[in-house]
């Protein structure tokens, strides 16, 4: 299963980054291919649909509805920005909506999120599943937010908590068969 990885965070040493690597570990290590999204090489700019007419979709925009198109879920680990997802998030999903046909149709896709506070950022990933779901994605119901996140991880990247970590464990295995079944069920014999 091809999945794209992505982090709503651009900071380095993000706390969803480190959620998104541990993440990542235990999707290869069942098997899937995960292939990391970089929102500052892309560069897509604000939303504006005077240059959509104008020029129609930005470089980075187009780039990342092709690997959309190609993938066929996404794992996004995403930090709470004011009770919803940052513009980062919500600005990429707003220009693959764009695209024709849209690509996010029939995917999957994996939320999780890290956050000092002790919601864990959770609130963020239900105002995130809404345009997600809007444009035709099949979100996997069981969520992961990792509060008190500053303080979660061992220095290995793996996470202190051992029942954190079988939890997240059997989020991620959830995903793979759910969204295994799902993206099996789109394809053409």
């Amino acid at each position: 299963m091809k999945l794209l990885a992505l982090a709503g965070s651009l900071r380095t040493g993000s706390l969803n980054k480190q959620l998104l690597n541990l993440a990542a570990k235990l999707l290869e290590a069942a098997g899937a291919e995960l292939v990391p999204i970089d929102f500052r090489a892309l560069a897509i700019p604000i939303y504006d649909g005077d240059v959509e007419a104008s020029t129609g979709l930005p470089p980075g925009a187009l780039e990342l509805a092709k690997q959309v198109t190609e993938a066929e879920g996404l794992v996004v680990a995403s930090p709470e920005y004011n009770f919803s997802m940052p513009a980062l998030l919500k600005n990429a999903i707003d220009w693959l909506s764009r695209a024709k046909p849209v690509p996010l149709r029939g995917k999957t896709a994996l939320l999780m999120s890290a956050s000092p506070a002790l919601v864990g950022g959770n609130r963020g990933l239900w105002a995130l599943r809404v345009p997600l779901e809007v444009l035709g994605v099949h979100v996997y119901p069981d969520m992961f937010s990792l509060a008190t996140a500053h303080q979660a991880f061992k220095p290995d990247g793996e996470l202190g908590d051992e029942a954190l970590a079988k939890f997240l464990r059997r989020v991620v295995d959830g995903y793979l068969h759910v969204g295994g079944a799902v993206a099996g069920a789109g394809k053409k014999p």
